[in-house]
């Protein structure tokens, strides 16, 4: 990204670019921590316990990864970073601890679509909750758009999380996603063994298609409309208290009405 992208959102002045500096990056730990623990109940002892510093989402992936930032332009300073996405090449994940992802499903099927092209790793999504518009996700789409452009990613993949650990809770909404959104067989992730649960807690027919279609999160509709396949499972992640699915997006593949954007934006 040569510059920062901007919009009004509402009105809010948002800027959208990459980290530039440590003191940023700490700004994205900092929001990561106010969503995951704060607002989503993440594992605070096992944070605690894990030397990081505190009110800090941290780890050994962020000194690698691209980090985008929403910034409100207008917000106090201390305050202006709104939101986040985090992106790891395959280029750079192979040099180093792999991909992020590769810890809760197996990722093997994905190269054999990467062709010529990276694979791009898309986590660690969040916005505070006064951003959550369609405004704010337009701005980050932007912003991934200029990104897989100028890196010639083939395919983007990552986590989507829905709240909570109770898999009875979303059982039509994960059923939903096997039923009507599983990725093709040879490019399919699957669960780790051991880690995870069945997505097809319901048969078909059994449950409220559209209920289940309303009850998705925000960022897995997202990435629904953008052409997003799902993988085969979903992780239970007790220490973030949230249960992911693996989320599948060959650039070609992005829907049609949405690719103009992505051109026009890259």
């Amino acid at each position: 990204m040569q510059q920062s992208l901007q919009s009004i959102v509402g009105q809010r002045r948002l800027s959208l670019r990459l980290v530039q500096d440590e003191r940023e990056l700490n700004a994205v730990q900092r929001l990561r921590w106010r969503v995951f623990y704060a607002e989503m109940g993440a594992d605070a002892a096992a944070e605690a316990a894990s030397q990081r510093p505190e009110h800090l989402d941290a780890d050994v992936y962020d000194p690698l990864c691209d980090h985008l930032l929403v910034i409100d332009e207008d917000a106090p300073a201390g305050e202006q970073v709104v939101g986040t996405y985090r992106l790891l090449r395959e280029s750079v994940a192979k040099r180093s601890f792999g991909f992020y992802s590769a810890g809760e499903f197996d990722l093997a099927p994905l190269a054999r679509i990467g062709g010529s092209g990276e694979l791009l790793e898309l986590e660690r999504s969040c916005v505070l909750p006064p951003y959550r518009t369609s405004g704010t996700i337009s701005l980050l789409w932007r912003g991934i758009a200029d990104y897989i452009a100028r890196h010639e990613i083939a395919l983007m993949f990552g986590c989507a999380s829905f709240a909570g650990t109770d898999v009875d809770a979303h059982a039509a909404a994960l059923s939903y996603l096997h039923h009507k959104h599983l990725a093709p067989a040879e490019c399919r992730p699957s669960v780790l063994p051991g880690k995870g649960v069945a997505m097809d807690r319901l048969s078909p027919g059994s449950y409220d298609e559209r209920r289940a279609l309303i009850e998705l999160p925000p960022l897995v509709k997202g990435y629904m409309r953008v052409g997003a396949k799902f993988g085969e499972g979903a992780y239970v992640d007790q220490a973030f208290n949230t249960i992911d699915v693996c989320v599948v997006m060959p650039v070609e593949a992005i829907a049609e009405r949405y690719a103009a954007r992505f051109s026009a934006a890259a």
